[in-house]
């Protein structure tokens, strides 16, 4: 069950990735629209769709920054 108290606790607009379910690989681009004993209900950010069934806690995790890294290019002599 999931408390508003909870450490873990993800709030409303909170931006999310979501476990696939056929996979199991994490998916970036979901928003926290309500948590209740069900688990979480989850909006997809690109087009605003409320996902029709709730996710478990184990299935939503809170995005995770990716640093920017900019391509090697080599190094040209003229």
């Amino acid at each position: 069950m999931i408390e508003p108290d909870d450490a873990e606790f993800l709030a409303h607009g909170t931006h999310i990735e979501v476990r696939q379910r056929f996979d199991g690989r994490w998916t970036r681009g979901f928003v926290v629209e309500t948590a209740n004993k069900d688990g979480y209900m989850v909006r997809r950010e690109h087009d605003g769709m409320l996902l029709p069934e709730p996710f478990a806690p184990d299935e939503v995790r809170s995005e995770k920054r990716r640093l920017f890294h900019w391509p090697h290019f080599p190094h040209f002599r003229h």
